[in-house]
């Protein structure tokens, strides 16, 4: 699959929320409230200490978006943590591997060492596999550290690459 990914502007915020919130309300793979304001969902999205990549195809259409930061402070900033939202339209098109590949070489250009997921729900079989494709591994489960909402108790993943 062919795609352009550039780094998000103040106005690419409408379009991305677009498809980060139904994501986010979904529940079942971030840890945010369902009911998360815009305001607050830009908070956590947007952070002044790193990358936030927005993904299209040929046809201008939205097809995803990332963002990459220091996942600690001082001793730990040259780990970044990643996130990442397929446009629903997007979904079953193989995406999701290519693009963690292209946010990694992202992140070797702005000096990090590795790439952390802290919480990669267990359910989430479709975005394991992607990952695991991306050359990232289950360094660690937490039990039980992720509720869905339908009340079910699931484990979540931490996955890490050395870059």
């Amino acid at each position: 699959m062919s795609f352009l990914v550039r780094e998000q502007q103040q106005e690419d915020w409408p379009v991305v929320w677009s498809i980060l919130e139904p994501v986010f309300r979904s529940g079942d793979s971030y840890p945010l409230p369902r009911d998360v304001s815009e305001r607050d969902a830009k908070e956590y999205w947007l952070k002044t200490d790193g990358y936030n990549g927005v993904v299209f195809d040929e046809g201008d259409a939205l097809l995803g978006a990332y963002y990459l930061r220091p996942d600690q402070g001082g001793p730990g900033s040259h780990v970044c943590n990643a996130g990442y939202v397929i446009a629903a339209a997007a979904r079953g098109r193989h995406l999701a591997t290519p693009l963690c590949l292209q946010s990694q070489e992202q992140a070797r250009s702005m000096g990090f060492k590795a790439m952390k997921f802290n919480l990669v729900v267990s359910t989430n079989a479709a975005a394991i596999n992607a990952w695991v494709k991306a050359g990232m591994e289950i360094i660690g489960t937490a039990p039980g550290a992720f509720q869905l909402p339908d009340g079910r108790v699931v484990d979540a993943h931490i996955m890490y690459k050395s870059l």
